[in-house]
């Protein structure tokens, strides 16, 4: 299964530490979080890498060139970065069966291999990681409704009345399906092409969705403290705000 990276950000809330270099060259705990995200797929046996890039996208290409631990790397530049949904139209050409999707500012120590098998086992058009997170919080991701056999019903990009505290990570498989429908997508009041708008668009059409799970962390890198946090995690140590 081939696996997608989407790393063409800039990172502006991670400044100073992306003045000069992308987000997914920001070091955790002593490597790129692209580092990480390659291993882990990696490990999920991707036979293909394909990047998506475009702040400073050189920095990501020196660094990595054509191949990570013996798996081939394609890049794809997404010139302007219009939502997710938009970088994931880049890589349609690349694209001929079911694949991973990660976003590249997210450290997971979690059950990834779960979605995987899930998507091999034929019975969904997609499936991906989700967590809870406090009501009060969930106003800031995709949100998601399932129904009584885990299948997402529903998914909310940043509701302002949150239909649940369920919420999408940044790990998901997706059959080819997707590509028709982000390109069905329209911007929406942030002026983007929301992944979220297209997942709706998949469950809308009869398509089915599984939701799972989350079992273990993830941190999804978009401050300095995200950082310092995920070195905590990662070092097995608690995180500054947890401390007592």
């Amino acid at each position: 299964m081939k696996a997608v990276v989407l790393a063409a950000g800039e990172g502006t809330r991670l400044r100073p530490l992306t003045e000069e270099k992308p987000k997914g060259m920001v070091e955790v705990d002593g490597k790129p979080i692209l580092t990480h995200c390659f291993e882990q797929l990696v490990e999920l046996d991707a036979d293909e890498l394909i990047v998506v890039v475009g702040y400073k996208k050189e920095n990501i290409i020196d660094h990595y060139g054509d191949a990570f631990e013996g798996v081939p790397i394609t890049y794809s530049h997404q010139r302007e970065q219009k939502g997710l949904a938009h970088a994931l139209i880049s890589v349609e050409e690349h694209i001929d069966d079911d694949f991973m999707l990660m976003l590249g500012d997210n450290i997971f120590d979690a059950n990834l291999a779960d979605v995987t098998r899930r998507q091999r086992e034929d019975r969904a058009d997609a499936a991906f990681l989700v967590e809870e997170v406090p009501y009060e919080e969930a106003d800031r991701y995709g949100v998601c409704v399932t129904n009584d056999y885990g299948e997402i019903t529903e998914v909310v990009e940043k509701p302002d009345d949150p239909p649940s505290n369920l919420v999408m990570t940044g790990f998901y498989t997706f059959s080819p399906a997707i590509f028709h429908a982000c390109h069905l997508v329209q911007p929406s009041n942030r002026g983007e092409y929301e992944i979220s708008e297209a997942i709706d668009l998949l469950i809308r059409s009869g398509r089915t969705i599984d939701a799972i799970g989350i079992e273990g962390w993830r941190i999804d890198v978009g401050y300095p403290e995200d950082r310092d946090r995920a070195e905590a995690l990662l070092r097995g140590e608690e995180p500054a705000e947890a401390q007592d």
